[in-house]
């Protein structure tokens, strides 16, 4: 945890002070090992970061004295369109992509994603808000990306993704296409990234139909963990 992450509703009616008694406290006393005095970063969910000194410590919780002062760091010109991954990924996956500063992560269904991952309690909205949670924490940011999910490829596809290209390059990650990625991009870009084994040609055809540009890393078939983390640090960072 490289930022005290605070939720609006534990300031109540204070404008600068706080007390906790929670797992962010536990995490100040067994991890951190902080004592009275100390100063820690802190950060407002979706608002401002800044820095809080640590006023008591008792067993009943820790009272810190805060200031916020500094915008987080900036989100990526990046919406990541992302087939549904195994559930058991899936969580690790949207807290790396938090972590790189995605601004907007849309779950897609394709042929490969299997029925069952979409009633996954690994993939619920609570699950993910968490693992979202924890890459603001580690990243030192408190922008929780936009996370929605589209459970129908076809409508999404023909109905949806034209109008949210009109701004943004589409770029399609796929590893069997014949142009490597561009070197570095700097505008508004939607990257789509498929299930394990890829897209099959025919939603490739559709994503392309709607305005995509297909690319390939080489010839070497990345998972998807892995392919995410090395896309956006390879397009973006």
């Amino acid at each position: 945890m490289n930022l005290l992450l605070l939720q609006p509703e534990d300031l109540g009616n204070h404008t600068n002070c706080i007390r906790l008694n929670d797992a962010r406290a536990a995490h100040i006393r067994n991890v951190l090992r902080a004592a009275t005095g100390d100063t820690l970063k802190i950060g407002l969910l979706n608002g401002l970061t800044g820095s809080a000194t640590i006023t008591a410590m008792t067993d009943a919780g820790i009272s810190l004295e805060f200031e916020l002062h500094t915008p987080p760091p900036a989100k990526l010109p990046l919406t990541l369109l992302l087939a549904l991954p195994r559930p058991k990924m899936a969580r690790r996956i949207i807290r790396a992509a938090t972590e790189l500063g995605v601004a907007e992560i849309i779950l897609l269904n394709s042929y490969r994603v299997e029925k069952s991952y979409w009633q996954s309690p690994l993939v619920s909205d609570e699950t993910l808000h968490k693992a979202m949670l924890e890459g603001l924490e580690q990243a030192g940011d408190t922008l929780l990306p936009i996370l929605r999910r589209a459970t129908r490829f076809k409508p999404f596809v023909e109905d949806e993704l034209p109008s949210l290209l009109e701004d943004k390059m589409g770029l399609l990650a796929h590893p069997y296409a014949n142009l490597g990625p561009p070197q570095s991009v700097k505008q508004n870009c939607l990257l789509a990234i498929g299930p394990e084994g890829g897209f099959i040609p025919y939603e490739c055809d559709k994503l392309i139909a709607a305005g995509m540009q297909s690319f390939s890393l080489g010839p070497r078939i990345l998972k998807t963990e892995t392919a995410v983390s090395t896309l956006i640090g390879r397009l973006f960072l």
